[in-house]
């Protein structure tokens, strides 16, 4: 029962968010930022039962139908928008906290060189541009802003924003 009342709570999260959504009903039957969420909780308990094989089956279903890749060994806080969502790509030892958004194209990724920790951990009321590349076991903290096409490489302290700004010239 918990985890109906953790999916309502995310659909009307999603719903609240976005403005382009009329209703729940319309998050639960459309939106693919909400689907990866089921097959993430079902694939993370399996994950978290050692369950690994299945997990990962569950996990690439996910994957296949709404081109969101959440390994099931992320940890994920509650009520998580990721919106639009095609391309996203969050890696095993990552964790998210409460109230965050991911918009399409993003990474919590490694960097290759990294063992054991090799994914960031996001805090609360994080947004995470389009694009954006939070990469490492990096600690990002809660209410940081990460700019559309941003690269992320380091620690961020709480209360900041972190852009991408190419060199502008006037002439």
């Amino acid at each position: 029962m918990l985890f109906l009342k953790e999916l309502y709570e995310d659909a009307r999260n999603i719903k609240d968010k976005d403005p382009a959504s009329k209703n729940i009903l319309e998050v639960i039957i459309l939106y693919p930022g909400f689907h990866i969420l089921i097959f993430h909780r079902i694939a993370h308990f399996l994950y978290s039962h050692k369950l690994l094989f299945l997990a990962r089956f569950i996990s690439q279903i996910g994957r296949f139908f709404t081109g969101i890749e959440i390994h099931p060994g992320a940890k994920i806080g509650r009520r998580l928008f990721i919106d639009h969502g095609m391309g996203i790509v969050i890696g095993e030892t990552a964790t998210i906290g409460d109230d965050c958004t991911i918009y399409h194209n993003a990474t919590l990724g490694g960097t290759g060189k990294d063992k054991n920790k090799r994914h960031p951990d996001i805090g609360n009321n994080v947004m995470v541009g389009a694009g954006a590349k939070v990469l490492g076991p990096i600690q990002v903290g809660n209410y940081v802003k990460i700019g559309a096409n941003s690269t992320v490489l380091t620690d961020i302290p709480d209360n900041v924003t972190v852009v991408k700004c190419n060199e502008i010239k006037v002439h």
